[in-house]
């Protein structure tokens, strides 16, 4: 109790925030914060951005956007064509990863 209101009281006191931020390690936590969240929101804008692109997102609206199919061959017909696009695009994902890595190497 007694920590945590000293604590208070110096995190309450603009003079030690102001030395604490003209600290170098504390500027660096901050870079590297700063930096950490950056590549975080490119990466998901990146990830949306390829899901919109996605054929086996595409293909999902389609296959919903049809009435349900009352025999359950039909409904495995459907899920069969999605699986095969949905597999195809991971290899595919996959594969551009990798010479990514490969390029990346040399």
């Amino acid at each position: 109790m007694v920590l945590w209101r000293m604590l208070a009281t110096l995190l309450n006191n603009q003079q030690v925030i102001e030395k604490l931020s003209e600290s170098r390690p504390i500027r660096r936590a901050a870079q590297i914060t700063a930096f950490a969240i950056t590549k975080a929101q490119i990466t998901g804008k990146d990830a949306a951005e390829k899901l919109l692109r996605s054929e086996t997102l595409r293909q999902i609206k389609k296959e919903t956007a049809d009435k349900m199919p009352h025999d359950a061959g039909e409904l495995s017909r459907r899920l069969g064509r999605v699986r095969t696009t949905f597999l195809r695009e991971m290899k595919d994902g996959m594969r551009d990863v990798s010479r990514q890595i490969k390029n990346k190497g040399k």
